[in-house]
């Protein structure tokens, strides 16, 4: 086997691992968290919008530099249906309050600081990341972020918002 063949075969898997996309309709948890402003957010609530669901914390320096990307998804395509919830883990509120002072979120921020909602998507990793379509089904899941996952992503919103 050539290299070039090798590497080929090393990036598809890779690809596959990193986004793991649902081939059987599987529902998503149903949460209720607070909101940093006070109000809960209900998952099921959204039903009929796509819904990008972050799991974060302000410790891990890929959840910052998956921000900037969220609120530009946000602001391209709220009007067609996307809702981006992002759930933070930190246990201590006035450590988001922080980092949200630096880091521009016109989108739902959830704090889930027992880790029950964590739990119930099986998070793995920081960031992990799930694409909801307008049923409630997981359609993908994606661990970590970084500057190469951004296309793949976006164009996994596109085409749920096209269903």
């Amino acid at each position: 086997m050539s290299n070039r063949v090798l590497f080929k075969s090393i990036v598809a898997f890779s690809l596959v691992c990193l986004f793991n996309i649902a081939s059987a309709a599987e529902k998503a948890p149903d949460f209720q968290l607070p909101q940093i402003n006070g109000d809960s957010v209900q998952l099921s609530s959204l039903r009929g919008s796509v819904v990008y669901v972050d799991f974060w914390a302000t410790w891990c320096p890929p959840c910052r530099e998956s921000f900037p990307w969220m609120e530009s998804m946000h602001q391209r395509y709220q009007d067609l249906g996307l809702e981006i919830v992002a759930i933070s883990l930190d246990q201590k509120r006035d450590l988001i309050e922080n980092f949200l002072k630096s880091h521009k979120a016109s989108f739902t921020i959830l704090q889930d600081s027992e880790g029950g909602t964590a739990e119930a998507f099986k998070v793995k990793g920081m960031p992990s990341s799930y694409l909801v379509d307008r049923k409630g089904n997981i359609r993908v899941r994606h661990a970590g972020f970084n500057d190469d996952d951004k296309a793949e992503l976006e164009s996994q919103i596109k085409q749920l918002l096209t269903e």
